[in-house]
């Protein structure tokens, strides 16, 4: 979540980025001064494993699962990507672009980089740009999703900056998969869960969360968070064995919801006087406009969660520990004003320092939209990076003057 756009007064604590990594074992935060990680394989403290204070103004950090590879944004230059090996503190590549870059997705197959009415999808093993998708809908906050599966890599991402249109493109075969109407609203929160095949979405209304099958954009399930308010959906989460989904907003209650189809029971004549009017009750719904009739089948939160505050941004995820799924929640302060991260879930791990590397010069080109990489002589290739391991060999370094 990227919250550099709420900055105010300068400060060398300032939260400017938090987000989970793509199967929920860290969280990366940003900040005036650099960038920091932390795990989350414990719920009984959190404990700092990686700090970088080398790089100022970290506005994006985003980590591929465990392994070393960051890519990084930072607010002195919000139009360039740096995609790094932490660990050894040396620079991989760099990419340019035409405008601010707004989100980064990533996973083993593809680099997603999202500007205000673009998205450049780049091969994650040698950082070429494979495919643009220009002039989409304005889409100033960089809401996107990518699925982290690879045999279902999909994009989602806004078709309308005035309705809920989801567009879903296929990253592998390089074109568009479908287009779901999936709100009356603008969108407001995307995310698939793990296998690629189920897309969460919320609109900015925030009261109706619905589910739907990838590719087909058949509506699976539809949850109500509540009738009483319309509230800003931060957040969307699947647990990773996709049977959840938490949804949290600016409000003190993160929602959980579980994906099960009602079983259908045979049909019995109710013997007691409540029995006859609920039978009645549901026979009416068919009279009833079709609005109405939806909250009768909308289900509720499974569970839910109370936050100490209320009233400030913060991001979710559901992780599984030791066969028990936990709720990893992290508020995020909007103040224009410095603020420290308040954390709900807690984790242990080493630290490590790092020992920043020599940039790279590219320059945006116009023909392709984004400039990077080594000399036209020389072949960046990631795939020596061990994508799914902490113990990679650290790739070929890229450097052009």
């Amino acid at each position: 979540m990227n919250l550099s756009s709420q900055s105010g007064e300068a400060g060398a604590c300032q939260l400017l980025f938090a987000n989970f990594n793509q199967d929920t074992t860290s969280l990366a935060v940003g900040t005036k001064s650099g960038y920091k990680f932390f795990s989350l394989s414990s719920v009984d403290k959190l404990e700092q494993i990686y700090e970088c204070t080398d790089t100022e103004d970290v506005c994006i950090v985003e980590r591929l699962f465990s392994s070393s590879l960051v890519a990084i944004v930072s607010l002195k230059a919000p139009r360039k990507l740096k995609v790094c090996h932490f660990k050894k503190g040396t620079e991989i590549c760099n990419y340019s672009y035409s405008n601010t870059i707004l989100a980064v997705k990533l996973n083993r197959q593809r680099l997603i980089v999202c500007l205000e009415e673009s998205l450049y999808i780049h091969n994650i093993r040698d950082m070429k740009v494979l495919h643009t998708i220009r002039e989409t809908p304005p889409n100033p906050s960089g809401l996107c999703a990518l699925s982290i599966s690879n045999d279902n890599c999909y994009l989602a991402y806004p078709g309308s900056a005035t309705i809920g249109e989801v567009q879903v493109f296929d990253t592998i075969n390089l074109r568009a998969a479908n287009m779901i109407p999936a709100h009356d609203s603008p969108l407001a929160a995307l995310t698939f869960d793990a296998s690629g095949s189920k897309l969460a979405t919320a609109s900015e209304k925030g009261t109706v969360i619905r589910v739907f099958s990838i590719p087909e954009g058949q509506k699976l399930f539809e949850f109500r968070r509540g009738v009483k308010r319309c509230v800003s959906i931060c957040s969307l989460a699947f647990s990773m064995d996709g049977m959840f989904l938490s949804a949290s907003s600016n409000t003190e209650t993160v929602h959980i919801f579980k994906l099960e189809t009602q079983k259908e029971k045979p049909q019995e004549e109710p013997t007691t006087w409540t029995g006859y009017f609920g039978k009645v009750l549901m026979a009416s719904t068919s009279y009833l406009p079709s609005q109405v009739t939806e909250m009768f089948n909308q289900g509720r939160a499974f569970a839910t969660v109370r936050l100490p505050f209320s009233g400030h941004r913060n991001i979710c995820a559901l992780a599984t520990l030791d066969g028990s799924v936990e709720a990893a929640n992290e508020i995020l302060e909007p103040s224009p004003h410095d603020r420290p991260l308040v954390a709900q879930t807690y984790s242990s791990a080493a630290k490590v320092t790092y020992t920043p590397s020599s940039p790279t010069r590219h320059v945006y080109s116009e023909d392709q939209g984004a400039s990077g990489g080594a000399d036209p002589d020389e072949d960046l290739n990631i795939g020596t990076l061990r994508l799914d391991e902490d113990n990679e060999n650290p790739p070929l370094i890229l450097k052009s003057e």
